[in-house]
């Protein structure tokens, strides 16, 4: 199978879906002839043109505001919000607007639409840009929200976010736009709340989310090395949650270890494990570890940012400590 980076799979979801189905358009900030912030719609405009890849001021509860007002009206909207950060200036739409009207009309309006964001921690840019508040929205039932982490799904899944009926969160690790990997040419879609078993083992689970799925495989690897089997949990989509196949894991192994890249108070690593705990209680060997950012806001200086952010030796020795196998 022919391969393609995820920023590609993105790209020909999009492209594969404008040209299917004439409602679905871009909006956002600089997206037209620059591309936006990581060049993912460079050269939509010359297809498609700029009444189909609308730049916008900078403005996100604009970009926001007229997504939602443009699905009312039986468009299908893909809002660039260029950096989840930028995400705190139109809460009251997202919140109080989007992920309540299936709700408040009594299920009798839909509001597809599609919110596509980056995130990622790193150093050099501050901390007002470079957060992972995916856990944030939670807090507003009603959205689905989604974290692909390979090509295949990087596509998959903006097809099935163009084509739910709901609003869809679709965050886009910065980090990830460069990995390749087998991408189908046909139209599939990779479904929405389904989570991913990316490695099978027997000794314990690694539950992880976003770029920290790649980093629990490569410790599951050199754990291999050790005579150690650890079974890799890709989460894929935090709304809905796939309890079923999490609890199905850590039941087969006892042992659970849950990893994800944001601060860890109060983020989705405490509901995993709470997951953990209410469905397989009777089945662990050992209480649910977890690993996460620390709870500072990200450094500029790059030594110390990533001295916060969980890596693959950092979950190694998780793993080591949950198995009572500390060097």
């Amino acid at each position: 199978m022919r391969e393609l980076t995820y920023r590609e799979a993105i790209q020909e979801a999009l492209r594969q879906e404008m040209r299917r189905d004439p409602r679905v358009f871009l909006i956002g900030e600089d997206i037209a002839y620059m591309g936006g912030s990581y060049g993912v719609t460079k050269g939509f405009c010359d297809e498609f043109g700029e009444e189909r890849v609308r730049d916008t001021p900078i403005s996100e509860s604009a970009i926001m505001g007229a997504a939602i007002g443009a699905s009312l009206n039986g468009m299908l909207p893909v809002a660039e919000i260029s950096l989840c950060d930028f995400l705190m200036v139109c809460m009251d739409q997202v919140v109080n607007q989007a992920a309540k009207y299936r709700y408040t009309t009594g299920g009798a309006v839909n509001l597809p639409m599609v919110i596509r964001t980056s995130y990622g921690a790193r150093g050099g840019v501050g901390p007002q840009h470079t957060q992972n508040l995916y856990a944030m929205l939670l807090q507003a039932p009603g959205l689905k929200i989604v974290l692909p982490t390979t090509p295949y799904d990087a596509k998959g899944m903006m097809l099935a976010a163009i084509r739910d009926p709901d609003p869809v969160f679709f965050f886009e690790h910065r980090f990830l736009y460069g990995l390749k990997g087998p991408v189908p040419e046909d139209d599939y879609v990779a479904p929405l709340g389904q989570a991913q078993v990316r490695r099978e083992g027997g000794d314990l689970s690694i539950v992880a989310t976003g770029k920290m799925v790649h980093e629990s495989l490569a410790a599951a690897e050199k754990l291999a090395g050790r005579g150690i089997q650890t079974e890799v949990v890709d989460v894929r989509c935090l709304a809905p949650l796939d309890r079923e196949t999490i609890c199905r894991s850590v039941i087969k192994t006892g042992r659970a270890l849950v990893v994800d890249e944001a601060p860890q108070t109060g983020g989705i690593s405490g509901e995993i494990g709470m997951t953990i705990v209410e469905g397989c209680f009777d089945y662990l060997d050992a209480p649910v570890a977890r690993l996460g950012a620390k709870d500072f806001p990200m450094p500029f200086n790059h030594a110390l940012a990533n001295s916060l952010i969980p890596n693959q030796q950092d979950i190694l020795r998780a793993c080591l400590r949950l198995l009572g196998k500390e060097d």
